[in-house]
């Protein structure tokens, strides 16, 4: 889906021009950095080379003094998935007294910049231990009291040791969001003095499968991330198959188990009968949310301009996208955790019309995008979008002239590369000879 080299350059990016990456492979395959995103190491260094611009940060967090730290923990808890089934599991915690939760919570970051959420985030310390994913089921003490923590309704006062001073690194990832220094950690004390109701009542229930455990909290209005945490440090499932999830893989695991279950309820709905835009601009990313009269069907696109985290060529625009028809799609989406997020964030949108419709998702991220802040920017923006008035369009045509006016990328590009649209100018629907047999 990337500009071929016989394409006439694209207005705008000329200051791009003097920046070069050496990394290998991009030269033949440009979509390489999107695909990989740091997860794969595609290009076969052993180390992101794009994220190494980006350890100057490490320098400027505070550190803790010492061994020992006393503060609050937001409520959060980390789980690794490096040589998983045996992961790196522990709390994150601030050196700060009182109310942190903020620092966990993406539902309230809409509206902050990039430097306030990535203020919020260094600010978390974590502590490491090694466990196996199985322990979910016979915790350790120190895992039950992380497991406890997983289900607080409010910061948590904590004491901590590690075994050495935590080390200045910034872990960052385009799935979760980042968080500080790290070190392991040998004895932690967590005051976990109220926990959620809704949580702790499906924690007991070991007869409810997790994925009816987590369409539960949610239908009960359990914020999504805190859905998330309790799935993440084991604490929903039947007995006997409680897991530790890596952070990164329940971040996308419950957003689809999340869209699963609300497009059940969509694909019974009327269809809209005309076609609905919202639009959005946040962190120098700008959407467009498409609903399209018709049966259910889905689309997402993001198009990184040049010089953006994933895509550091210095000339070309990269579009990559996944789709899905009326009954979903049985294979994982190559742009990642993006597409089910936005996907649970529109299917709450159907759900809330009453209506069914095609939905297309599109994503223009400029060059300020110089963070990855993880899935939660593409949930929460893409769901701030849909709190918008909604604007409508007569026809596609007027539709293309909306998304020109707002984006940077011409429209034929856009229309190359997305097979909704594509289907939608070239398909005739029976209603379109409905008025025609009439007369």
């Amino acid at each position: 889906m990337s500009r071929s080299a016989s394409e006439p350059p694209i207005p705008g990016l000329a200051p791009f021009a003097s920046l070069s990456w050496s990394i290998p492979g991009l030269r033949e395959d440009p979509t390489m950095c999107l695909r990989c995103r740091s997860a794969q190491l595609l290009c076969g260094k052993p180390v992101c080379p794009i994220l190494l611009k980006y350890r100057a940060f490490a320098q400027t967090l505070p550190m803790v003094d010492g061994r020992d730290l006393s503060g609050t923990s937001p409520p959060a808890v980390f789980v690794g998935r490096f040589g998983y089934p045996s992961v790196a599991v522990g709390p994150l915690l601030s050196p700060e007294h009182g109310s942190t939760e903020v620092m966990d919570t993406p539902e309230e970051w809409v509206g902050r910049s990039v430097a306030e959420v990535v203020g919020f985030r260094t600010g978390l310390v974590r502590g490491t231990t090694r466990l196996r994913v199985t322990d979910a089921e016979r915790p350790i003490p120190m895992l039950e009291e992380m497991q406890l923590l997983g289900i607080a309704a409010e910061s948590v006062e904590s004491e901590a040791h590690f075994r050495r001073p935590p080390r200045g690194h910034l872990s960052l990832s385009d799935s979760t969001p980042p968080f500080g220094p790290s070190a392991p950690i040998e004895r932690v004390r967590l005051d976990v003095r109220r926990v959620d109701p809704h949580l702790d009542r499906l924690t007991s229930d070991t007869d409810a499968n997790a994925r009816l455990a987590v369409g539960e909290l949610y239908d009960r209005g359990v914020r999504v991330s805190r859905i998330q945490r309790a799935f993440s440090i084991g604490t929903l499932g039947r007995r006997g198959r409680r897991r530790l999830v890596p952070t990164r893989w329940s971040i996308t695991a419950v957003d689809d188990l999340l869209s699963k279950q609300n497009l059940e309820t969509v694909r019974d709905l009327p269809e809209i009968s005309e076609i609905r835009v919202h639009r959005l601009t946040a962190l120098d990313n700008r959407w467009i949310l498409v609903f399209l009269p018709g049966a259910y069907r889905y689309e997402s696109i993001e198009a990184w301009y040049p010089n953006t985290l994933w895509n550091p060529d210095p000339t070309q625009i990269v579009i990559m996208g996944d789709h899905e028809g009326f009954e979903g799609r049985t294979t994982y989406a190559s742009i990642g955790g993006c597409y089910y997020a936005a996907r649970l964030a529109t299917s709450e949108a159907l759900l809330r019309w009453g209506r069914q419709s095609g939905v297309v998702v599109l994503r223009e991220v400029h060059p300020g995008e110089i963070l990855p802040l993880g899935v939660w920017n593409v949930r929460e923006h893409v769901r701030a979008a849909l709190r918008t008035p909604a604007e409508t369009c007569a026809d596609l045509k007027e539709l293309e002239t909306l998304i020109a006016g707002t984006f940077a990328i011409p429209i034929d590009r856009w229309r190359r590369s997305s097979a909704v649209l594509h289907e939608a100018r070239t398909q005739r629907r029976l209603d379109d000879w409905i008025p025609a047999a009439a007369s």
